[in-house]
């Protein structure tokens, strides 16, 4: 076997193995379909990368598919009321990329006439979209040749070249090593494939080395052990807050939502009254928060895990006789909270009060 240097590495024998072993994405144009004149539609790129940012593939493909159903073009989503991008996004997280995602579509389709810009440069000129987004959309829809660095991307990098700096501090050094390796000729296929090898070969743990196409240079292989890359800093520990859920249940079947402030956590999401989430220990989440005197039960307590911190809810459910108004909410049926914006911890707290709420809205 030809042992290749890494002042002589290519993108050849990884573009090779693309060629192979892609993965079938439902936003992806394999080179077999390339070949036969098929471009990518930089809608679906864009929205594709919105949706996996931070989010694994699986989790993204039924969005996707749903968006697309609903929304087929840029314009579509554009024209779209908030909150259905909001209800439909309910579940996949990190929400602020909803919300960006609505705001970026109405700025193609009222400044750009409904067509993508084609640069790095004028793709982070519309809202939501940082280095990453821009540099994926502008190589994989525009075949630009653009550095592409995600964390399967900084994974492989850091290997192939045994990058000792610890992340995030080594995220240049690694984005300098990808423009020097990404070619001219088919970029998009060189960051397509870079990806489904981190994500199928280079591995956080047991990486497949012997099928890598980079075996032959790859310095982490060399020298010791690849799992040792890339080098992270150690994790603090999240801080936790606690708070208060309060789940009011009509004897018809309503429950009492509200709708979170449109900025900040969660913003513009669909939510139960809770309390403040705060750190203090002495924090409200016993039943004198309540936002209304009831028969209020204790229904145990929910954790969900933030980016941050880790958010613990005491869980309260009352049978509500008589509907209040609800000078800041609305009484929802609970056969219809699937299609309410409601965030995966929302639907945590629902649960726990109301064990079969999301089975009934299904039914």
């Amino acid at each position: 076997m030809t042992i290749t240097t890494l002042d002589s590495l290519s993108a050849k024998p990884l573009l090779d193995w693309y060629d192979r072993h892609h993965r079938d994405l439902p936003w992806r144009v394999s080179p077999g379909m390339a070949a036969r004149g098929v471009k990518p539609d930089p809608y679906r790129v864009w929205l594709s990368e919105v949706m996996l940012q931070q989010t694994t593939v699986q989790a993204v493909k039924p969005y996707f598919a749903k968006f697309l159903e609903r929304w087929p073009e840029v314009t579509d989503l554009a024209a779209a009321e908030n909150d259905e991008v909001m209800a439909a996004w309910a579940g996949l997280g990190y929400y602020a990329r909803a919300r960006n995602l609505k705001k970026c579509a109405e700025a193609v389709a009222k400044d750009h006439r409904g067509v993508f810009p084609d640069t790095e440069t004028g793709l982070k000129s519309l809202p939501g979209i940082g280095d990453y987004t821009a540099a994926a959309v502008a190589a994989i829809a525009f075949n630009r040749q653009a550095a592409v660095m995600d964390g399967n991307v900084e994974r492989v990098i850091s290997r192939l070249y045994a990058i000792e700096a610890p992340l995030p501090g080594a995220k240049p050094v690694m984005k300098d090593k990808v423009t020097l390796l990404t070619p001219a000729n088919r970029p998009g296929d060189f960051a397509q494939a870079m990806m489904d090898l981190g994500a199928t070969i280079c591995t956080p743990k047991r990486p497949a080395c012997s099928l890598c196409p980079f075996r032959g240079s790859c310095q982490a292989l060399k020298l010791c052990d690849p799992e040792l890359f890339p080098v992270k800093t150690a994790k603090k520990e999240k801080p936790v807050r606690q708070g208060a859920a309060f789940i009011a249940v009509t004897g018809d079947g309503e429950i009492l939502l509200r709708r979170r402030a449109e900025s900040g956590l969660l913003g513009g999401m669909t939510e139960v009254p809770t309390t403040a989430w705060t750190a203090r220990l002495d924090g409200e989440t016993s039943v004198t928060a309540a936002p209304f005197a009831a028969a209020w039960q204790a229904c145990g307590t929910v954790i969900h895990v933030f980016t941050h911190f880790e958010l613990r809810l005491s869980i309260w459910r009352a049978a509500i006789v008589q509907k209040l108004e609800a000078d800041d909410g609305w009484w929802e049926p609970v056969t219809n909270l699937e299609a309410q914006a409601l965030p995966t911890v929302m639907k945590k707290a629902i649960a726990a009060a109301i064990p079969l709420a999301f089975k009934t809205s299904r039914a």
